[in-house]
């Protein structure tokens, strides 16, 4: 099992928990981004970079990802396609994405582009505040505690 995780759009201290919870737990994990990223000295903690442009480091991940891995993302399009290939996605907020409610998001994420690009909608989502880390961390354990029942 591995944790990959859409590292340019991923927070620091969301990133600092993952770091916290592979050393605790020796859980391999991959960070993926366009640009250089530093990470612990671990041997199962790496990144890997990829090329810039749009949706270079999520298809990567499509590519790399298999069933039974966690995807850390907040990207809803990406998080389809993983759910179908039977990885588990967990958004930085702590939301697991699941099969039965990913396409309404996906709907729900395409209407509010319309609209945002329409004009009539703007801004993005709220920071990340400390019940949001909480949940993220609350739902990385339940997760590792799964696996580990496995």
């Amino acid at each position: 099992m591995t944790v990959w995780v859409d590292a340019d759009a991923c927070p620091k201290q969301i990133k600092a928990i993952l770091f916290r919870a592979a050393e605790r737990t020796g859980m391999s994990l991959c960070l993926v981004a366009n640009q250089a990223m530093q990470t612990p000295p671990f041997k199962n903690i790496t990144a890997i970079q990829v090329a810039q442009g749009f949706d270079v480091a999520d298809n990567e991940i499509l590519r790399l990802a298999q069933a039974g891995d966690l995807v850390i993302s907040s990207d809803i399009p990406l998080a389809d396609e993983l759910i179908s290939k039977g990885v588990q996605v967990l958004s930085p907020r702590g939301e697991v994405f699941a099969a039965n409610s990913i396409k309404a998001k996906l709907n729900m994420r395409d209407f509010m582009d319309t609209m945002r690009s329409s004009g009539i909608h703007g801004g993005g989502p709220a920071q990340l505040n400390e019940s949001d880390k909480r949940e993220f961390a609350n739902a990385l354990d339940r997760y590792l505690a799964q696996q580990a029942k496995l």
